[in-house]
């Protein structure tokens, strides 16, 4: 039988406690619709926030009660309201207005010198997503009895709300020896480690802490994360290693799915090429989803690790006009009809806070992030500084992250005809509903009875943007890939790799395998 891995730490609290995995950046993916407003939203945020921890301090040891009471001390302090005020009076939605404010705070408290200055800024990580939860209408999860938290630190607040009485114990991937949680476990004997480096693990895993020796122990089979590296370039027919799929005179054909909810990746299995479209704004419910890092980054996280090592291509929140969210209609940029990149780059609180969350998730899988109705080059220059600065503040965080490949849907008629000029997207895939659309001057609802009629010019603009992608990985994305009527003419256009919905996958197959790559009939179909 396998030796379990053990990983080196440094020991927080003595003691040893096993017990099942509960990984905290994978839990609780789902929020209430935010219907909070203004400044008048945050008050009573802040308020409700407050009661909580008064309640929790209610019988709580001297030690806790002091950690308690700073965090009050902190949300009561005015100049935090009126940062946050501030910032609301620039035209920042509340929830950004409070996550920056509150950001700022920590990113201070991260980099100073001392290590009892950086350890507090888990509290206010802890204060911001106590706020955020209550302006959410979501209260803070707990986890299972006797299991052991995993995760990057631990918040104060939720140590003191958990039942340690029936066991458990505490691994922190960085976290602190001079930290609260420390303090705290050390109080109530709780055993725990800190600094064991990002391991992996899944739910449900036993898992051993060794707060005597400074150890975690896994199962057999784990493995600690390693830092970084550049990312390699796999060979070109590495994606379909398994379940290769060619045309009938042998020209090799990828077909990926696409995904709207993160349970959709279970549709993923070895005859797919992996995942070529998962539409991020299907899995966040509100703003304060759209605000918070840590809930985009588990949902990322959980589709990389099940696609297991097979390409996934996430596109960034293509929200507003057609696709509202509570919370975001008081936002200027959405009231005034922009979506996709150009509301990302208007409100670049929300394309940051994702930023952090796929450069993160990055580390997990071979993800690839796609950018939403592109239109001008300078977008993506754009974005990709965007993406540039939140690996520096990742960097000097000492947070795991990689920069993952940055392409483009081509989606508005513009951009097909100059795709030659989109020299920093690293790739290209067609969004055909949206093209059919503008090419039709089709209402949304009517794209289905004009498809049919505007399909030949479609698939003109299509074959004429392939040539100008000069070499570089193009796909299609959009209905017109699941759609076997199509086949031909999407093969005659140059294209080669399928994003379909899972249910249209059997179809497609079926019916590449009986045509040639230039899309003409096999001989005996």
């Amino acid at each position: 039988m396998a030796e379990p891995l053990r990983l080196r730490a440094k020991s927080a609290s003595p003691g040893i406690a096993s017990g099942p995995a509960f990984l905290a950046e994978r839990s609780g993916a789902g929020r209430a619709p935010q219907t909070a407003g203004g400044y008048g939203a945050l008050e009573k945020a802040i308020d409700i926030s407050i009661g909580e921890l008064e309640r929790l301090a209610e019988g709580a040891d001297a030690e806790s009660r002091d950690i308690i009471d700073f965090q009050i001390e902190v949300l009561r302090d005015p100049s935090i309201a009126e940062a946050t005020g501030a910032r609301m009076e620039e035209d920042q939605n509340v929830v950004f207005a409070w996550v920056a404010t509150l950001d700022a705070y920590i990113a201070e408290l991260e980099t100073a010198n001392e290590e009892q200055m950086r350890a507090r800024a888990v509290d206010i990580l802890d204060i911001k997503n106590r706020v955020l939860d209550a302006l959410s209408g979501t209260p803070t999860a707990d986890f299972p009895p006797g299991s052991v938290f995993v995760g990057k630190d631990m918040e104060p607040s939720r140590f003191l709300a958990h039942d340690w009485s029936k066991g458990g114990g505490i691994a922190l991937f960085s976290g602190s020896i001079a930290g609260h949680v420390a303090m705290l476990a050390r109080a109530k004997s709780v055993p725990m480690v800190v600094g064991t480096g990002r391991f992996s693990a899944v739910d449900g895993d036993p898992v051993r802490v060794d707060g005597d020796a400074g150890a975690v122990f896994l199962k057999a089979g784990g493995m600690l994360i390693p830092s970084p590296v550049p990312a390699r370039t796999p060979p070109a027919d590495r994606q379909t290693e398994s379940g290769e799929l060619r045309t009938a005179d042998g020209v090799p054909i990828l077909i990926s799915i696409n995904i709207n909810d993160p349970a959709e990746i279970g549709a993923l299995d070895p005859a797919t090429a992996g995942v070529g479209l998962m539409r991020s704004e299907f899995s966040v419910t509100s703003i304060a989803d759209v605000a918070n890092e840590e809930r985009q980054l588990a949902i990322y996280r959980r589709v990389l690790e099940q696609a297991d090592d097979r390409p996934v291509s996430i596109r960034m929140l293509d929200i507003g006009a057609d696709k509202p969210l509570p919370g975001l209609e008081d936002l200027p940029a959405v009231a005034s009809g922009l979506r996709g990149i150009r509301l990302l780059l208007a409100w670049p609180e929300i394309a940051r806070v994702q930023a952090r969350a796929l450069l993160r998730a990055a580390v997990f899988g071979r993800l690839s992030v796609m950018l939403p109705m592109v239109t001008l080059p300078d977008e993506i220059d754009r974005m990709r500084e965007l993406f540039r600065e939140e690996a520096e503040k990742l960097g000097r965080r000492g947070l795991l992250h990689r920069m993952p490949p940055i392409g483009m849907m081509v989606e508005v008629p513009a951009a097909a005809l100059m795709l030659d000029t989109f020299g920093s997207a690293s790739f290209f895939s067609f969004g055909t509903n949206d093209l059919t659309q503008y090419l039709a001057a089709s209402a949304r609802d009517d794209i289905d009875a004009d498809a049919a009629t505007a399909a030949p010019a479609v698939l003109r603009l299509i074959a004429q943007a392939v040539k100008l992608a000069a070499g570089k990985p193009v796909s299609i994305c959009g209905d017109m890939a699941g759609d076997p009527g199509y086949l031909p003419g999407l093969l005659a256009a140059g294209l080669r790799h399928f994003s379909v919905a899972p249910a249209r996958r059997p179809a497609i197959r079926s019916a590449i395998i009986g045509l040639n790559a230039d899309g003409t009939r096999a001989a005996g179909e």
